[in-house]
């Protein structure tokens, strides 16, 4: 076996228990097919074949050009592990397999039933905190919120209800009708408030703020809340039409009505208060209203998002309505206008921005990087003036598809004045947007509307020199910034080759022209500059109290060290391709400048860890997919199954156990560092996936704490629960 393969066994298979004996009987019956005690070589080789088509049926960027030399050496690499007979005895064949460590079935159900097992092993007081720290602030929001509508309804049914002379003039009705009016007034005000992207970037520069009033999870909020309204807009409507408005035309109330009204209000019929601006208007918004509820049915949307989009246009002309239903003053001021002013303004404000900058355009090329992902990539600087940071999304319109449509997108990186989005292609407006590359071509120059940039969770990134990044799936996007953004940056300041892919890409720059310095707008890096040197400046007074220790000469760490420990966590092979080659390009570039470097360890420490969770029933299936993640070549050093660099790890991570170990690593950089105990090192941990990990997180994060104070060394994980658009 070659070095390449035993150090990449050696990593991805330190922490597991071998297949059993059970289960390497089972794998060999699969392939002694007729039981005559010996394993044909031919058999093997089909089988993994077989499963290598079952694994990786659409070939990576990677493997397409030369498929057929891609078939002779994943043989000749199986031919290295078995040997050269063309028939191997069972008990042979068996000992090989023990030999090549690949992990137990039963290794990955026992990982995921761990998690479980752990919370519940811990006690219930550390439960309630680890399960308080991921969903407590969205529930003292939402109590905040529900709370208000109680409270604004309670105030106006008592009001109403104990003041017999509205009773006596317009019955049950007015109670019911006012109750509903009042939880409207905040459940409208959260409604608006909760489209506004400008108002929730603002709120992430504080992140107990951001984290209590998240708008970035806006949308679920925003139905509920819409829900919410017009259930109380129909009632208040029922509480007036079946109600007030029947009583108070009746003759024998006329005269408690005027009391309320004016005497020459009376005598009112029906058709006089269905006919008055409180009338007309309220019922005028509750019709659009539900005009809108029906346009954004799933069904209207997968028909014509377009329409959906339109619809919500409808907003304005309801505020409107609802702004001069009360002005009539029959029962009392009109409130509504106060609560919906602000968020109006804001929406208001945001809306023309974003029409504006669709009429505008910016020049964009567009690429087809494989069958399921497109890349976009814009130069903004003269186009935009605030600064892009990693993790932000931007809203994305494409006049060829278009005029009304913007969707969400994440920015993958933003290098210099370079903006680079990757898209997967798996919805109607996005397969429009492949079907603008023709079929012969690989990119095509388009117009694009840009708006944003919206949210930063990296601001929070850039306080910390050492941090762990754990994301799954889609949602570790925003982690691709980060990254790159990182690297590229490191590769700058310390004046080294970014040159480091095989196609001589910058980090970030998936078949993109080059991007360097002497391409940056001026005025575009002037304002980034300014922003840099503040975040520098307040992390020099740290940097300088060990400078001295570091430059002596007893520590392998640079004094601007940075240490990153990335964890993705997908359900299967890695689909992302466009993300794979990032991290491939950190891969190597790691790689490059610690063969450069005179210390024992780079500037930028990029860990690169994936774990691929989902489980295979089939233990031939299992096996063989170890032997093809072993497969690699000088040529493709790419996994074959996740087209990455850096090894997978098949099953679910164990976070108890990798927080602890990089707490006993914390220990030892400061040692060596020369650091006292008393010197604070703050970790930053930045979560974005299911729920029970990070309960598992956040109760670690406390442990670590705690054992940091009774050990005095001065380490703290700073638990970073993020959510991004």
């Amino acid at each position: 076996m070659s070095r390449r393969t035993s150090i990449h066994s050696t990593i991805i298979n330190e922490q597991f228990k071998s297949l059993s004996e059970d289960e390497i009987i089972t794998f060999l019956d699969d392939l002694d097919h007729n039981n005559d005690g010996n394993i044909q070589y031919s058999e093997v080789e089909a089988k993994l074949d077989q499963v290598n088509d079952e694994l990786t049926p659409n070939p990576k960027t990677y493997n397409i050009n030369h498929p057929s030399k891609e078939d002779a050496q994943r043989h000749a690499f199986l031919r290295s592990i078995l040997g050269n007979d063309d028939v191997i005895s069972r008990e042979r064949f068996a000992e090989r397999v023990r030999g090549w460590g690949i992990p137990s079935l039963k290794q990955e159900l026992k990982e995921e039933n761990a998690e479980r097992k752990y919370m519940k092993t811990i006690g219930t007081w550390r439960r309630f905190r680890s399960w308080w720290a991921i969903k407590g602030p969205e529930i003292v929001f939402l109590a905040l919120v529900i709370g208000s509508m109680i409270g604004f309804g309670l105030w106006q049914c008592l009001k109403y209800a104990l003041e017999s002379r509205y009773t006596a003039a317009f019955g049950w009705g007015v109670v019911m009708a006012k109750t509903c009016a009042g939880a409207l007034y905040p459940t409208l005000f959260f409604l608006i408030l909760s489209m506004s992207r400008y108002f929730s970037t603002f709120l992430r520069k504080w992140y107990l703020i951001s984290r209590f009033i998240n708008w970035d999870l806006s949308q679920s909020f925003h139905i509920k809340m819409s829900l919410a309204a017009i259930i109380l807009a129909t009632l208040h409507a029922i509480g007036h039409l079946s109600g007030s408005f029947v009583f108070g035309s009746s003759p024998n109330r006329q005269q408690a009505v005027a009391v309320i009204l004016s005497p020459e209000l009376v005598p009112r019929p029906y058709i006089e208060y269905v006919r008055s601006l409180p009338g007309f208007s309220g019922l005028t918004a509750l019709g659009l209203f539900y005009l809108i509820l029906i346009l954004s049915l799933p069904q209207v949307r997968r028909w014509n998002y377009e329409v959906f989009q339109l619809g919500h246009l409808l907003m304005y002309p309801i505020i409107g309505l609802l702004m001069a239903h009360g002005t009539a003053r029959l029962l009392q001021g009109p409130m509504l206008g106060y609560f919906l002013a602000f968020p109006t303004l804001l929406i208001l404000v945001e809306r023309l921005i974003r029409v504006f900058i669709g009429f505008r355009g910016i020049p964009a090329t567009i690429r087809t990087l494989d069958s399921e992902t497109i890349q976009i990539v814009a130069s903004i600087s003269s186009y935009i003036l605030t600064i892009y940071r990693p993790g932000q999304y931007v809203f994305l319109q494409i006049p060829r598809i278009s005029t009304f449509q913007w969707h969400p997108f994440t920015v993958s990186t933003c290098i210099n004045d370079q903006l680079h989005l990757h898209i997967k292609t798996d919805g109607n407006w996005t397969r429009k947007l492949r079907d603008l590359i023709p079929t012969d071509e690989k990119e095509v120059k388009i117009k694009i509307g840009l708006n944003g940039p919206f949210g930063a969770p990296a601001e929070r990134f850039y306080d910390y020199t050492h941090t762990v990044l754990i994301g799954s799936g889609i949602g570790v996007t925003p982690f691709s910034g980060i990254l790159a953004d990182l690297q590229a940056k490191h590769n700058g300041i310390n004046g080294e080759s970014v040159s480091v892919t095989k196609e001589g890409n910058t980090i970030g720059d998936d078949n993109a022209t080059r991007v360097n310095s002497s391409s940056s707008n001026p005025d575009y890096e002037k304002r980034r500059s300014s922003r840099t040197l503040t975040e520098a400046l307040s992390r020099t007074v740290s940097r300088r109290r060990s400078q001295s220790r570091r430059n002596s000469g007893t520590s392998p760490f640079p004094e601007d060290y940075k240490r990153v420990d990335f964890h993705w966590m997908v359900r299967d092979k890695n689909h992302l391709t466009w993300f794979s080659n990032l991290l491939n390009t950190i891969s190597r570039s790691q790689e490059w400048h610690r063969s450069n470097n005179t210390n024992t360890f780079p500037h930028l420490d990029i860990r690169l860890q994936t774990h691929v969770t989902a489980k295979r029933k089939s233990i031939t299936t299992h096996v063989y997919r170890w032997l093809l993640e072993l497969h690699r070549t000088d040529e493709h050093p790419e996994s074959p199954l996740t087209g990455l660099i850096n090894p997978s790890h098949y099953g679910r991570p164990d976070f108890v156990k990798i927080l602890d170990k990089h707490y006993d690593d914390m220990v030892e950089y400061k040692r060596l560092v020369g650091e006292t105990d008393g010197e604070k090192l703050k970790v930053g941990v930045f979560f974005c996936g299911a729920p029970i990990i990070g309960k598992i997180l956040a109760d670690r994060c406390r442990i670590l704490n705690k054992r940091g104070a009774e050990e005095g060394t001065g380490i703290q994980y700073h638990l970073m629960i993020e959510v991004f658009g």
